[in-house]
Order: C-alpha cells, then structure tokens, then sequence
C-alpha cells in the first residue's frame, strides 16, 4: 500500500485515514466523467451538481484525491493572471485581461464562502501576498511592477508598494528593502481543502473512484482496466500526469517544485519577526521561493531548481533533491537570522504543468466532448476554482461572463520532442539560476531571464 502521509507534510497532517476509496467497479455511463481528484476535478465536480443535482457526474483518480500538486504545493491561494496579459490582449482585447483578473481576484472569498458552507477544516486566512524586495535590482524591478499593474488600470486597492520600514512592521525578513501588497492572497492548507472538497463533493451525490487509473481519453469515452466510463463529457483534469496519458506527451512539461517545513518554532520567534496576519510571500529573484506560516507554528518554503525529467517522466525519486532542499534551508535562515537552529521536519515535492507557451487554459469541444483545464505553472490553488466554475457552465452550455475569458479555449502549441525539449527547459532552468548569480556578483540587471522568457514563449 502506498504510503500517502509521506508525499507531503500536508497530507501527513490531514486527520484521519488516507485509505483509498472504492474502485470503479466496472463499465458505467454517465454526463460527465472527470480524470483527476485534484483542485481542478473536484471543483468542477462541485460546481456541476450544485448547478445541475440531475447531471451523473463520476470522477477516477489514479490514487487518493489530494495526491499531486492539490496536496503538495506552497498553500498560496493567489491570483497571478493565468499567461501573459499582453498575448491575451492582442487576441481578445485589453478588457477581456482585466475582467479575467478581475475574476480571478473574486476566487478568494469564493473559496472562503464554499470552506464556511461546507464546513471544512482548510485552515484558510486571508492575509494577502508580499513580493519583498531584499536587493536594489529587485526594488527596482518592484517599483516598475506596481507601475504596471497601474496601467492595467489595477490601484491601491489591488496591489501596493511598502517601504522597508512599513514591511518591517509586518515581517521582519533580514535585508528587506521593501514589498508589494496585495490583499487578494490567502494561506492555505491545501491537502485539507481537497481532502474536505472530496467530501463535499460526495454528498452532492458524486462519486470518486480511487486507485483507478485512466489508459486512455477519447471521444466520450476514458478506458480504464476496469472497464470503461461512456460520457457525454470527459474532463481531462490530471495537470503534471497529463503527459504520462497516451496522446498527451507533449501537452504540458512537468516541472518539479520541491518544499520543506520546519518544526513547530517557539512562539519567541514569531514575536520577534512578526507575520501575525499569515501573509505568503517571496522575493524577486528570478529562481523563485515562496514561503508560508502555517496554523501550527510552522513555516513552509519551497522553490524550483529541480531538474526537468526527460520524456516528461514523473516519479517519487525526484520529490527530493538533497541540494535543492539542503539551500531551501539555507534561505530561510538567511531570511531569518533569529530562527537559530531549527529542525526541518518534512522534505517533498511535486509536479507542476507548464504549456509551451506558459499559458493556462480551460475549454470543451462540444464535438467530440472533450473538455479540459490545467498548466497552472504553479498558480493553481486559486485558479483551478475559477477553472471548475467555467467548465460547469461550458458543459452545461451557459453563456456567462466566466465562458469568455480569454483563457477558455486557448490552444497552447505542443512543447517540442525529446531530446529538443529536455535540452530547452533545463537550459532555461540554470539560465534563470545563473540570472539571480550574475546580477548578485556585478550589481546589474541580468538580461539572461528575459531572454529565456523570449525562448519559452513566456
């Protein structure tokens, strides 16, 4: 039996048993079948039966819901615009990408009111997201992206800058030169929320069936080896696996984020650094870090730098990268010099899903009745709520403010074959690692990292 507690310190931490739910016992029909018991198949299986209870709905998970990126990310719920916003604009128009945004900033108390109305223990705060500032390149480049979100048309209200002195009083994080603020972020605990969202999702009347894998999604049809789901609709909703699905391995690339959590710090600790109000928060490097102060006392940090897999493979073995995860360790005492000698309790990791051109996406052929949604790079505790709502009204044929978004039925290009693709992307990983070396060794802005976003299409 797998042991599930040890994917994460998030699901070592959900109450209760982890054992798997019933199989799919044997060849069904139905409306809508979903693949995958992540954020994106378990919204989408909410939103459809609390619109529509008559509509059969069934959703196949491989393992347990909550097993990939839903019940292993960094517990942000923030609201980063799925893509560029420029592309987005130059297809659909400047106020498509600000309606988009702005549905993305109604995700977080959309989530707040479904964990109140289905009471689930998520522990879920609304303290918003920083982006600190801690060298004079990334306050500049803080600066010009406040100055951006301005002329989106974004104010105060959505996204602010503070000086040292006004983040200090939030987070005392060593060498802050500044931040930006914005209230639309909450902290999560997300193996909780899924594991709470599947319930939820049951007593509407869905069923999930664990441990029963996909072999194939076609046209109205998934095949599995216990016989095979007939539906009007078939959701591809499996993000970081997708490419392990035949048809589907150049869809997205998986690209592994991997975290630690400390212990339980000493209460002496948080008050002398602060960080009462749970706020997530990072810096501006380009090789990025996120970092969270969870309900026990705890903090969790993650980051990139792990190796991209060739021909997309995804696998327990890369969940832990000694030198990734011993430098997550490093940072963190770097950013707090007053945490002294500190236990780091929990080391894992998981795939995110990157489309070639960085973009997310949500849509449905009506033709063929498939539908989709994924390649969050990372984004996905908020965006996936958005995703499920869309798809419920795309599959039950609503025309509503969500179904034209500018992401709904995007077409992202297939990533390139191997070994063209295994080469690009980890190039473009040590070239944003180097980024962040070169502009810390002469003090100049690095022109590596827009390069790669050039490359990637980002």
């Amino acid at each position: 039996m797998t042991d599930y507690r040890s994917r994460s310190m998030w699901l070592d931490g959900v109450p209760g048993e982890l054992t798997p739910r019933t199989s799919l016992p044997g060849p069904i029909d139905a409306d809508v079948a979903i693949v995958g018991a992540g954020f994106t198949g378990l919204w989408t299986a909410y939103y459809l039966k609390k619109a529509d209870p008559s509509l059969r709905v069934v959703v196949l998970e491989k393992e347990i819901a909550g097993f990939g990126a839903s019940g292993r990310n960094g517990g942000w719920c923030h609201t980063t615009f799925p893509g560029s916003r420029e592309r987005a604009a130059r297809e659909h128009g400047r106020q498509a990408v600000i309606d988009q945004q702005r549905a993305l900033y109604g995700v977080v108390p959309e989530v707040a009111r479904v964990i109140a109305e289905e009471d689930i223990d998520a522990r879920f705060v609304v303290g918003g997201q920083l982006d600190l500032a801690t060298t004079p390149l990334q306050l500049l480049r803080l600066r010009e992206g406040v100055e951006y979100e301005r002329s989106w048309g974004f104010g105060e209200e959505d996204y602010a800058l503070m000086g040292a002195a006004e983040m200090r009083a939030r987070i005392r994080v060593a060498g802050c030169l500044g931040a930006g603020y914005t209230s639309h972020g909450a902290c999560v605990d997300p193996a909780r929320l899924a594991r709470g969202l599947a319930e939820a999702v049951e007593r509407a009347g869905v069923p999930i069936y664990e441990r029963t894998p996909v072999t194939a999604i076609k046209p109205h049809l998934l095949e599995t080896d216990r016989g095979a789901v007939k539906a009007e609709v078939v959701v591809r909703a499996t993000e970081a696996f997708t490419p392990t699905i035949p048809g589907f391995e150049r869809h997205v690339v998986p690209i592994y984020s991997l975290m630690i959590g400390t212990e339980p710090l000493p209460q002496t600790f948080w008050d002398e650094i602060g960080w009462q109000a749970h706020e997530t928060f990072g810096d501006g490097r380009f090789l990025i870090f996120y970092a969270m102060h969870t309900a026990d006392g705890r903090i969790a940090i993650g980051g990139r730098g792990a190796p991209y897999h060739y021909n997309s493979r995804v696998s327990e073995e890369y969940e832990r990268v000694p030198a990734v995860q011993d430098h997550l360790r490093r940072l963190l005492a770097e950013l707090f010099p007053q945490i002294g000698d500190f236990e780091v309790t929990h080391r894992w990791g998981g795939a995110i899903a990157a489309s070639r051109d960085w973009c997310s996406s949500v849509g449905l052929d009506r033709s063929s009745g498939m539908a989709w949604a994924g390649a969050y790079v990372g984004d996905g505790v908020a965006t996936t709520n958005l995703a499920g709502r869309t798809l419920s009204d795309l599959i039950r044929g609503e025309d509503t403010e969500l179904t034209h978004l500018p992401w709904v039925n995007h077409k992202s290009k297939l990533w390139e074959p191997e070994p063209f693709r295994w080469l690009g992307v980890n190039a473009s990983l040590r070239a944003m690692a180097s980024a962040d070396e070169a502009e810390a060794r002469s003090g100049r802005p690095s022109r590596r990292a827009s390069l790669v976003k050039k490359i990637i299409g980002a």
